[in-house]
């Protein structure tokens, strides 16, 4: 074990490396040596306790050239970002992993220019003195939905969260034990409630509720009635919801307000792309309901975001509750948010230049001819590596909305000669930038209508890359 540790080379020899040499013009000499010590040691440890660095490390030809290998492996957090671009060619649009929504370029240009200089998130220029960071987007949410005021914190669930702990704290809300559902990251409707303050009131059963249930449930501590949007799944077959035009009826009856949380909500009615109904925002203020919640970051296609829009007596009181504070929104969403929100504008004819509804508005033809010039593309990349054929499948819309929708789609599928489809996927995920595909039936499938201008180039590239990988490794 002497020799083995007497192998190990000096601090000296290793800074002295080219390939040292070449991450300290990345980083500072401080870092660099930190990490090459780190890593002498580690390796030194390991060999102390009767155990190797790795597998062949007795008969290593270069154990410097090795441990240099290690210590930028290790520096790469550092060396290049972690928040990466990706290729989405998986065919979802609103990939919750790959950050869901895709700004549209106005949006861009907007966050690019607030995050460039001062702005006035929070002073009226007419008057000069402090002004509302709601105010940029209030208007456009009024007009759009037609409420009569609005509000935006951080995301949906904290929409959610801030119009319990304001209308219902220490109070009973009533809703369906059909609508208790959970959402991102394992959170569920149930254990917002009960961060809010709220006491939740379960009615009904899993598959029928009526509103006898929550005429029943009303008491003296009641304070709310809540229906939650079932957005991300559908229960089929013997089955009965109250509609919320009765919860309406039923609110003004007994002097309760009612809330809506729509979850994936959108502006525009989608029937027209061929996806199946869904209750647009509009249609939902225009019920009679007190508060709407919804997402900003899903159907919308903005930012992450939490949009509230309702009675005005009801959004005034969420202005002044503290948690409004912890929740808001910074100067880039409000940015963000104001410009999509301008594509949405009555008589506005750009709802095309948002990519979500770009993309879950392409045709099946049009489809088909961008499957067909990326086939041939990836076919060159591929060199007779791998198989490349068109199969027809489907898109999803994905982020939690509408998950019975099927949007019929051509697919390119990759078989791979010389390694397994998960080496392939491993492969593109780790290239730069990375590329997310979908494996099935031992084939990477590549779906266009996620693929962004210019990408196609990009995707036949990194495929070529990553079956060269391979073929160095083999």
């Amino acid at each position: 074990m002497s020799l083995l540790l007497r192998k190990l080379p000096a601090v000296d020899q290793v800074l002295q490396h080219a390939g040292i040499e070449a991450l300290l013009t990345q980083l500072p000499r401080e870092v660099v040596l930190a990490q090459i010590r780190q890593t002498l040691a580690e390796w030194r440890g390991l060999l102390l306790a009767q155990q190797l660095p790795f597998p062949d490390y007795e008969s290593c030809p270069d154990l410097l050239s090795r441990l240099v290998q290690q210590v930028r492996e290790n520096l790469l957090p550092v060396t290049r970002p972690r928040l990466r671009r990706v290729i989405n060619a998986t065919g979802v649009v609103l990939h919750t992993n790959l950050g869901r929504a895709v700004l549209a370029p106005t949006a861009i240009e907007a966050v690019i220019a607030a995050a460039s200089g001062y702005t006035n998130l929070e002073l009226d220029l007419s008057t000069g003195k402090r002004g509302s960071r709601y105010a940029h987007v209030e208007s456009l949410l009024t007009l759009i939905t037609g409420a009569e005021a609005a509000m935006v914190v951080n995301n949906n669930a904290a929409a959610v969260l801030l119009c319990l702990s304001t209308l219902a704290r220490g109070k009973e809300v009533i809703v369906s034990r059909g609508q208790l559902v959970e959402i991102g990251g394992s959170f569920r409707i149930p254990e917002v409630m009960e961060q809010s303050g709220a006491v939740l009131v379960e009615v009904g059963a899993t598959n029928k509720t009526y509103l006898r249930d929550y005429e029943r449930a009303i008491t003296p501590q009641t304070a709310l009635l809540l229906q939650v949007h079932t957005s991300n799944y559908r229960i089929v077959g013997f089955t009965r919801e109250t509609t919320l035009a009765e919860l309406v009826e039923l609110g003004q009856k007994a002097g309760l307000p009612v809330m809506c949380d729509l979850g994936s909500g959108f502006l525009v009615d989608m029937r027209s792309l061929g996806l199946p109904y869904e209750p647009a925002v509009p249609e939902v203020v225009g019920s009679g309901v007190d508060i709407v919640t919804f997402s900003g970051d899903k159907l919308l296609g903005g930012p992450q975001a939490g949009i509230i829009v309702g009675k005005r007596t009801y959004i005034e009181k969420m202005r002044q509750n503290p948690l409004t504070r912890a929740l808001r929104i910074d100067k880039l969403t409000v940015a963000a948010l104001e410009a999509t929100l301008r594509e949405y504008l009555p008589g506005s004819s750009q709802l095309s230049n948002i990519p979500t509804y770009r993309m879950l508005a392409m045709s099946l033809a049009e489809h088909r001819r961008r499957a067909e010039e990326l086939a041939a593309l990836l076919e060159e990349a591929a060199g007779g590596r791998a198989g490349i054929e068109l199969l027809e499948g489907s898109s999803a819309v994905g982020g939690g909305a509408m998950p019975l929708a099927q949007l019929p789609a051509m697919l390119i599928g990759v078989k791979p000669l010389y390694l397994s489809v998960s080496e392939l996927a491993a492969n593109l995920r780790r290239g730069e930038p990375a590329v997310l595909g979908r494996v099935q039936d031992d084939r990477l499938l590549f779906d266009v209508r996620t693929l962004l201008k210019g990408e196609e180039i990009l995707l036949a590239a990194a495929l070529a890359a990553a079956l060269t990988r391979s073929e160095a490794v083999e």
